[in-house]
C-alpha cells in the first residue's frame, strides 16, 4: 500500500530532556538538536517521509486525523552519543482517546493503533536517514581498555 501525500513541514525539535520521555533513555548530555533540525530542513525529513509514505499501511483518512491533531509537529529527535544513534520520541494518540473525545473522526482502536504504529515507524525511518546519510559525527563514548576479549 502507499500513502500519496506531500510531506508536511519538519517538526521543531523540543528542548525537553529525552530522559523525561517514557520511551527513551539517553546517557549523553549534548543532544545536537540544532544540527538535527538543520538536517531535517535540508532534506532528511522529506526523504524519510517519502520513503515512509511509499510503504505505509495508513490510509488517507487516518493520516488526516493525525494531521488535524498536529501530531507530526510533536516529534522530537535528539543525538544519543553514548549509543551512537539518533533517538526520537514519536507523538501518539493517548489510550483514553474515547473518554476525552480526542477527535470526532476517531471511532476505533484499529485507527488509533494504526496511527500510533505508523508514527513510530516514521520516526524510526527519520532516524535511519539522518544517521546513514547526514550524520558523520564520531561517538564521544570510548569503551574501556579492560573489557574482556571473547574472541577465543
Amino acid at each position: 500500500m502507499s500513502l500519496d501525500i506531500d510531506p508536511p513541514e519538519p517538526p521543531e525539535l523540543s528542548a525537553v530532556d529525552p530522559n523525561e520521555y517514557e520511551d527513551a533513555e539517553v546517557a549523553g548530555g549534548e543532544y545536537r538538536r540544532d544540527e538535527l533540525s538543520a538536517f531535517l530542513r535540508e532534506g532528511a525529513w522529506a526523504e524519510a517521509f517519502e520513503e515512509w509514505a511509499r510503504g505505509s499501511d495508513l490510509d488517507e483518512a487516518d493520516w488526516r486525523i493525525a494531521e488535524d491533531l498536529g501530531l507530526v509537529s510533536r516529534y522530537d529527535f535528539f543525538w544519543d552519543s553514548f549509543a551512537d544513534r539518533v533517538g526520537y520520541h514519536a507523538p501518539g494518540i493517548p489510550e483514553d482517546w474515547k473518554e476525552r473525545e480526542y477527535h470526532e473522526a476517531l471511532d476505533s482502536w484499529g485507527s488509533v493503533s494504526g496511527i500510533n504504529a505508523a508514527l513510530t515507524e516514521l520516526g524510526q525511518i527519520v532516524c535511519e536517514v539522518l544517521k546513514s546519510e547526514y550524520i558523520d559525527w564520531e561517538s564521544e563514548y570510548e569503551a574501556p581498555d579492560d573489557l574482556p576479549d571473547f574472541d577465543t
